[in-house]
This record gives C-alpha cells, structure tokens and sequence, in this order.
C-alpha cells in the first residue's frame, strides 16, 4: 500500500518529500517510512542535512522578528484558522497517524481531535497572557511585570504521538509570540510532512511562512545542531529517560531551557471497595491501548489482597478478546509495535521476567504476521522484580498484591519515573491519602479514572526521571516567555529601594 487515498487527500501524494521552511528542502540522505501494519515501504523522504537546517534557521528567526510584534490576539486568529483546517482533514490524517504508527484509527482520530482542542484553548489564551502588577514601596511607583516571546523554540517529538505533541507546543508557542523548528521522529516522517502541508496551506497566503518549520532528519545530525544552537533559547523533548537526559545535558551546557517529557512507569491502586466493571475498562484501555507504547500506558497495578483474584480474572478474560490486527479496521483494538526494535524489546523483558519468576498469566507471544505484531501480556509480579521498574514500551501489565495503602502507594513510588498515576476506590480517607503529600510522587494523580487520556486544559507532566516539564494547559504557556519586572517612576524624585541614602 504505497499510494492511499488519504495521502492524496493531504497532499503528500507524490511520495517525493523533504523537509523545509519556506521551501522544500532535502539534501541528505533517503529516510523510508515503513508501515508497522505490514512491514511495506510508504514512501522516501529526503532527508535534511546541514546546509537544510541553517537555512531553515536562517528563515525561522528572520520571521520571529515581525511575528513577535503582531499582538497576541490576531497570533490566535492565525491558530484558529490551523484548527479549522486540521478539523476538515481529521480523519485523513488520523488514518496516516494509524498506518504510519500503529496505533487503531479511533486513537488515530483521537490524537488529531488533541491537536484541534489544544488550538482551540490557545486561541483563548491569547487574550489572557497575563501579567502582575505588584505595590512599590517607592512613592509615585509603579511596578508589573509583562511577559515576551522567547524566541525559536525547538520541538522533538516522538513515535507514538507523531501530532499531538508538536501541537501542544505549537499552538501555545504561537500564540506567545514564538517561531519554532520541529524535527519529528524518523519513524514518523510522513505524518509531520502531512501536518507541515496543513501548516502553509493557512501561513503563507497570510504571510507568516516560517513561523512554524520542519526539520526531517537523524538526531545524529540535524538533532545535535538544533540542541547546541544558541539561537534556540527552548527545546522541548519528548521521548525516553535516555534521550532527556543528553538534550537536558547539552541544553543547559548553553545555559539554554529545555521543557523535557520522558519516560512513565504508570500504576494504579485499587481498593477492596472500587467498582470492578470501572477498573476493567480503565486498564484494559491504559494498558492495551496504543499497543503499550504510551508514556502514560498502565505499566503496574496493585490490587488489594481481597479483590485482587476476581479483578485478575476479570482481567485474563479481557485480554483474551482483544482483537488484534490491521490499525485501519474498525473491529481492531490493538494494532502493532512500531517496529522490529519494539517487537525484541518485548520479547527481551519477557526473557528477563522468566528468569526472575514472574508468572505469565496470558499473553507473552509475538505474532506470526507480516506486521509487527505481540500479544499484550499480563505478569504476576512481586516486589523485587528489577524489569518492573523499567519502561517496556510495550503491552506488558505487571500486577501486584497489597494489603493497606500504605504498602501500596510505597510500591507505587518505589521506581524512578513519575508521570501518571490513579487510584480506584470510592472512600474519602483514601483518596486523600493517595493526594496528599505523603501520596502519589507523580505529575498527574486522577481518582476513579485510569492513567491515560489527560485533557489539555490541565498540566501535562511528570516528576523524577519523567523530566520535570509541563505542557499543554493551566499555565504551561509561561516557559514558553520571558519574565520581564519594570518599575516606572512618575514623581520628581529618585528614591532609592530599602530606604538606602547615597551621596
């Protein structure tokens, strides 16, 4: 399936693609998406090597320099107009996320419905870029402080959420005033060059090309050139503990920002008095859903000694009618890893899971299809499993038994990431308990809902290795500004602060 009718509706048809600003540009080597569905080719992008990158640099902060000065409100009118173009194409880019990533079309779809609400949320945002006004001590003074675009902001994104991660940058970025370069992960190539044809179809009859760039190309190349560029003030990354650390390290070196978003090892606790049918869709979708490969996936469950044998029963036979298969078949609940890589990262933790006596309760096999293709797994654990405090990112669930919250949430925060994480029960001390300072170590702590599919109008983040960065709503948009204090002095007189006397 090389040519399908929803790249022709993107306009990504001639399978002749490179990256660019302005322009098209493309000067290095081939780079092949390959469909995790069937293993075939999609198309070749060309790649960008360094001449491509300054001279998307070159066109990106030239453009900063008028993009900045258009007032915040009128930014937002031009984000509006990318909402209502990714809505008319919605289900045609959801299909190209699905084929290209793996993920079913309903999550497909899913992931471009987050990129049309977060725009929707920054337009409103551009009129509440809000400052302070603070008392001065000084008579006939007054102090505020104003916020200003910071610059470029660099955005690398990973596999598994090919959108809506740009997007989330993207659209807050832009309304604050800022221009930005994104270099898109190699497995993805193709939903980036479709979402950057969106993009100029709506910024270059107004003008604006360049505020929003594409950069394809390996991290060995073009990734290290953008994180050492001193003209890019931000870089937000998401994508492993590994790969946050060499761009956290790298960024800082400069005295740079880096908004990092990294590994999850998820759980959920739930109590003797949590209703069972909401447990079971919670993790089934946390843990199965986009083939495990979420940072907010269901990686661990801890489930009260009392209820723990009819929840895992209840769980097994769940697992038994997932159906599996082609990602654009709307009987499909999981399509496949992403690629030959992830399919040996499963069948490696499975090895390590045996040699620690871990139980394999289903699951555990890969597929004998042309795609790849697992089977989502549950493993009885315990507590001194060392591959359970790791992230696979696959569709393995490990559980594990408890008997007071106590020892429940010890275990939960016991590992190294802290993104996401849920408790199910319907009693008051315990949900407090699981929210209160001695409770849940991570970014994200819900109640009563599973630990995937946070909304934009909150925070999106986590703690530990998990990097520290927030994104999307509540007031995300500052680390994309910069503080500014100003005291402005309208006496006849030049008193100085703390009462100090000179001269």
């Amino acid at each position: 399936m090389s040519k399908l009718d929803f790249l022709n509706e993107l306009g990504i048809d001639d399978l002749n693609l490179g990256g660019f600003s302005t322009e098209w540009l493309g000067s290095g080597s081939e780079l092949k998406s390959v469909t995790p569905a069937d293993g075939s080719t999609i198309a070749s992008v060309k790649q960008c090597d360094s001449g491509d990158y300054e001279k998307i640099m070159q066109d990106t902060t030239s453009i900063f320099k008028k993009w900045r000065m258009e007032p915040a409100p009128k930014r937002g009118e031009v984000v509006r107009l990318l909402a209502n173009e990714f809505r008319e194409h919605k289900v045609a880019l959801g299909k190209l996320i699905s084929w290209e990533m793996g993920k079913i079309q309903a999550e497909g779809e899913g992931e471009v419905q987050e990129m049309i609400d977060i725009a929707d949320y920054a337009v409103g945002l551009s009129r509440q870029l809000y400052g302070k006004t603070m008392h001065s001590e000084r008579p006939n003074h007054r102090m505020y402080e104003q916020w200003h675009p910071l610059g470029v902001v660099g955005i690398v994104t990973a596999f598994n959420f090919p959108g809506a991660v740009w997007a989330w940058n993207a659209m807050i970025a832009a309304v604050c005033g800022d221009v930005m370069v994104w270099k898109p992960s190699s497995k993805t190539p193709l939903t980036a060059i479709a979402i950057q044809k969106i993009v100029n179809r709506v910024m270059q009859p107004l003008g604006w090309s360049g505020v929003m760039s594409l950069l394809v190309g390996s991290s060995r190349d073009v990734g290290e050139m953008l994180i050492h560029d001193r003209r890019v003030p931000l870089v937000s990354a998401t994508g492993s503990c590994h790969m946050g650390r060499k761009i956290g390290e790298a960024v800082s070196k400069r005295l740079g920002r880096s908004l990092l978003e990294l590994g999850g090892n998820n759980g959920i606790i739930v109590m003797p008095d949590a209703d069972p049918e909401l447990v079971l869709r919670a993790v089934v979708f946390g843990a199965v859903g986009t083939t495990g490969q979420r940072c907010t996936t269901t990686r661990r469950l801890f489930l009260h000694k009392s209820i723990a044998k009819d929840i895992t029963e209840r769980l097994v036979k769940s697992y038994s009618q997932v159906k599996i298969g082609n990602p654009l078949d709307s009987k499909t609940v999981m399509g496949p890893l992403v690629d030959n890589n992830a399919v040996n990262d499963f069948v490696n933790a499975l090895e390590i899971i045996k040699k620690e006596n871990g139980e394999i309760l289903c699951g555990g096999l890969t597929i004998d299809k042309s795609g790849f293709f697992v089977e989502p797994t549950i493993v009885k654990a315990h507590k001194e499993m060392e591959i359970a405090r790791e992230e696979t990112f696959a569709p393995i669930l490990y559980l594990f038994e408890f008997e007071t919250l106590d020892e429940a949430i010890s275990m939960h925060n016991s590992v190294d990431q802290g993104l996401s994480s849920s408790i199910f029960t319907r009693d008051m001390q315990s949900v407090e308990n699981f929210l209160s300072h001695a409770g849940s170590d991570c970014g994200i702590a819900n109640v009563n809902i599973g630990t995937s599919g946070a909304e934009i109008g909150g925070a999106f983040g986590g703690e530990k290795d998990t990097g520290g960065g927030r994104e999307a709503g509540s007031d995300s948009w500052k680390v994309y500004m910069r503080r500014q204090t100003n005291t402005l002095n309208w006496s006849d007189e030049l008193p100085l602060a703390q009462g100090i006397q000179f001269g």
